[in-house]
């Protein structure tokens, strides 16, 4: 944990999705002093759930910086023990094995490594523990203010990730004893279900139905691999959520075993997942390192977990009472279906990469499944178990230490001394141009800003998928204002746009136009034409700064 306060104390936050649409949209909020539809071309920062959003809002307005963001996730780290004991605890897991769980669960990289930023992975895992948890306590206590408190919790669940929504299913069944008590609260309830309902994806539900005439907004995003329902996608994602979660934390051989997919991936299963998926999920591609924006459990769980497994097939326990095993255990063993199956209903919608990170939320529930067996108390004891549980600590902080959006090492002064930074050999200039992005990340338009002239206010953007927090730094000192495809000169000029800046990409990609075109129409010149690398996995692009005439 102070490894991980010190990392998030140290940098500025460098998640891409962060940067590209979660803080800009709250950017364009604050600045109008509303929530609303923002218009622009880039459908992200209208169609996502904006759980995160509500919290980041406020401490922006307040302190006009980013810079205390992460304290969100290191509050969802820090309830997440706590937790994980309880939920276990009640599924039928033993207290001493839960309790040796509850601080290796925290350890996965999907919740080490957004810990110290601002990706909103970590944050939504929280909320299904707590409506579960909420759920099981109030079946024991018959108190209904905690069905209640469950309530609002899975409304958060709905609230924070639209792929969270299967996560209802395991609330539903784990609430349903519970639901009599209400109809003696009635009045108090249908107060509760309202705020929870504002709390909820129902707001956002509304305006994409309004704006995209598709409740999710999944049409405004123009992305075919994020859309549509395929049971193709399952084994898919299930190779891949494998050998995501398998990988060891730096995996210097990733090109190798990218270059050996393309022989070992059969040719016609790669042709039908191109069209239903992101490039580096229909392959079956690696990253060298892991890092916040691709991490699940990780290589150290993952392998405590599969001891955990062989020790529940092939050793023997203490069996519970004769009673429990036939009901609590059937209605725990519900609960952990039913979140098997909302993961199996999240793997047919997404065909994005990175599977292993956005099914955090579900792990947490799932593992109970691999713990509830009597075999699991005389493990937990063994000395080569505990050896297995201190050398997964040992490879979380490595993790942690290592990371590229928050090294706790001189990562640049050591690869510039070492040559890194000209060198020929492949790994150690893919190492400098990851940590050099990343630096470089939270800043990204600085040297845009500077052709700026400080009366330039608002400014117009051409972007899709930029890190345009960026642009508007010093946050409160300027309006950045998207211009869209369809928008006309005219309509530019009366919205006080003079300069505007514009991803070339976007022109001639999405838009389809020439810049000489575009500059002609709008009755524009260049003031500068700049080259900027915004991502390690891609080249730099190229921007222009435009002033209209």
């Amino acid at each position: 944990m102070g490894l991980v306060v010190l990392g998030g104390t140290l940098y500025a936050p460098t998640n891409y999705d962060a940067m590209a649409y979660r803080l800009p949209r709250v950017l364009h909020w604050l600045a109008d002093g509303r929530w609303h539809w923002i218009h622009t071309d880039f459908g992200r920062l209208n169609n996502r759930a904006c759980g995160v959003e509500w919290l980041t809002a406020p401490l922006m307005c307040l302190t006009r910086s980013d810079r205390l963001l992460f304290l969100i996730n290191i509050v969802s780290l820090l309830l997440l023990p706590g937790l994980v004991f309880s939920v276990f605890t009640r599924l039928g897991v033993r207290a001493r094995v839960a309790w040796h769980w509850m601080w290796l669960v925290p350890t996965g990289y999907c919740y080490l490594l957004q810990a110290g930023g601002i990706a909103n992975d970590l944050f939504g895992a929280v909320f299904p523990l707590a409506a579960v948890d909420f759920a099981l306590r109030a079946r024991r206590s018959q108190k209904v203010s905690e069905v209640w408190f469950s309530i609002l919790a899975v409304a958060l669940v709905t609230g924070s990730k639209l792929s969270d929504l299967p996560l209802v299913l395991p609330w539903l069944v784990a609430v349903l004893p519970s639901v009599k008590m209400l109809r003696h609260k009635l009045i108090p309830t249908f107060a509760v279900c309202l705020v929870a309902l504002l709390a909820s994806l129902l707001p956002v539900m509304i305006m994409n139905t309004k704006y995209s005439g598709d409740w999710t907004g999944i049409n405004v995003e123009h992305a075919d691999a994020l859309q549509g329902t395929s049971l193709l996608r399952v084994p898919n994602n299930a190779v891949l959520m494998t050998i995501e979660n398998l990988v060891p934390p730096v995996f210097p051989f990733a090109s190798a075993w990218n270059k050996a997919m393309e022989q070992v991936e059969p040719a016609t299963w790669r042709a039908k997942m191109e069209p239903l998926c992101e490039p580096q999920s229909a392959h079956w591609e690696l990253v060298e390192m892991q890092m916040e924006e691709v991490a699940g459990l990780g290589f150290g769980v993952s392998v405590l977990l599969l001891i955990s497994l062989a020790a529940s097939l092939f050793a023997k326990g203490p069996a519970p009472p004769e009673a429990k095993r036939r009901s609590e255990a059937l209605f725990s063993w519900a609960i952990i279906l039913s979140t098997f199956l909302g993961l199996l209903v999240f793997s047919t919608k997404t065909g994005a990469s990175g599977p292993v990170r956005h099914a955090t939320p579900y792990y947490a529930l799932l593992i109970p499944a691999l713990l509830m067996s009597g075999s699991q108390v005389g493990l937990v004891r063994a000395r080569g178990w505990r050896w297995a549980a201190m050398g997964n600590f040992a490879l979380a902080g490595l993790v942690v230490v290592l990371s590229p959006a928050r090294p706790l090492w001189p990562a640049l002064t050591v690869l510039r001394a070492l040559g890194a930074d000209h060198s020929e050999h492949r790994l150690a200039r893919r190492a400098w141009t990851v940590y050099s992005v990343y630096r470089e990340r939270p800043d990204a338009f600085e040297p845009v800003r500077r052709l700026l002239p400080a009366a330039a206010n608002p400014v117009g953007f051409i972007t899709s998928d930029d890190p345009e927090s960026a642009l508007w730094r010093p946050y409160g000192s300027r309006r950045i204002l998207h211009i869209c495809c369809a928008d006309s000169p005219e309509q530019t000029r009366q919205r006080g746009i003079e300069y505007v800046v514009a991803s070339v990409d976007e022109l001639t990609h999405n838009q389809k136009v020439t810049v000489e075109a575009w500059l002609k129409a709008n009755d524009a010149e260049v003031i500068q034409r700049l080259s900027l690398r915004l991502r390690a996995a891609r080249g730099p692009s190229d921007w222009l700064v435009v002033k209209l005439h």
